[in-house]
């Protein structure tokens, strides 16, 4: 793989002082909690069912094995994922390391309606162009022209950041 790939596929940070957060998102600790302990249940109970049940078919054995194990990576993923806040600066939605997760000048619209196909408690952005796939599992996605924030995060802060994030796409509209 050459350099220019490797770069391609490395994720876009910042330095932190790049601008003071105007608006947080922060997982809520009871529902970070609950959703890791419930996928590691899942990939516990997975992987006795593979392990202690006598299968005619060695197939389904792997394949709930691999399950189990994939339930237990996710939980993992998800309790470093939500240690980090997602912050709204003027200049990009970034994570709390420094990951960019959007920059606002690619911000086309953001959505918060019912019927948008975004995460638990949280909202839709749609950018105006294609950006890499990226998933911190319940805090945020992006895949192509799409962003999801939210999943296990206080629905209140999300809709004051959704807010705040509007105000400031409004603004650039204006100028």
């Amino acid at each position: 793989m050459s350099s220019a790939g490797r770069e391609r596929d490395r994720p876009m940070r910042v330095r932190l002082m790049d601008g003071a957060p105007i608006a947080a998102l922060r997982a809520s600790a009871p529902r970070r909690v609950l959703g890791v302990v419930m996928l590691g249940l899942l990939g516990a109970l997975l992987l006795c069912v593979a392990l202690l049940q006598p299968f005619a078919n060695v197939g389904w054995q792997a394949f709930l094995a691999a399950l189990g194990a994939g339930s237990l990576w996710l939980a993992e993923r998800m309790w470093r994922a939500t240690a980090q806040p997602v912050e709204l600066t003027e200049d990009a939605l970034r994570t709390g390391d420094g990951e960019i997760v959007a920059m606002v000048d690619d911000i086309a619209a953001v959505d918060r309606s019912m019927f948008a196909f975004k995460p638990s408690n949280g909202f839709m952005l749609k950018l105006k162009r294609r950006a890499p796939l990226r998933w911190r599992p319940g805090l945020w996605w992006r895949a192509g022209r799409y962003v999801g924030v939210g999943g296990v995060t206080p629905g209140a802060q999300a809709r004051a950041m959704a807010d705040v994030l509007s105000a400031l796409l409004a603004k650039r509209d204006r100028e």
